[in-house]
């Protein structure tokens, strides 16, 4: 299993930027994808996660600012984030909950990092 993360790049304070994170390879079915960060010296944290059925969760830093959708068809995620601020800036991951092929259970699996580089 494969998920690729694209999108991330700097952008001035108040700008915005759309990551996209696209799941590939030997899985039955995808239960929720999402997206979390990590700035420097501090802790991986969610971001915000879709389900499958569409229910989505966010961190209270981002709530009214990001957006994340989960385009089924796709087994893509999209993390849409308007005004975005300094304290946006970290590495961003692609998360995915998902049943690999020739599975019962779900297991997390992870993309590489993009970066999101939020200054003037």
């Amino acid at each position: 299993v494969q998920l690729q993360a694209s999108g991330g790049g700097l952008v001035q304070p108040g700008g915005s930027l759309r990551l996209s994170c696209a799941a590939s390879g030997a899985f039955r079915r995808i239960y929720a994808m999402g997206w979390y960060r990590q700035a420097p010296g501090k802790q991986r944290e969610l971001v915000a996660t879709s389900t499958s059925g569409g229910v989505t969760n966010y961190a209270d830093s981002v709530k009214g600012r990001f957006t994340c959708s989960l385009d089924n068809a796709k087994n893509t995620v999209y993390l849409q984030m308007n005004s975005l601020n300094p304290a946006d800036t970290a590495v961003y991951y692609c998360n995915a909950v998902l049943v690999r092929s020739y599975s019962d259970t779900y297991s997390a699996e992870w993309g590489q990092g993009t970066l999101v580089t939020v200054s003037s």
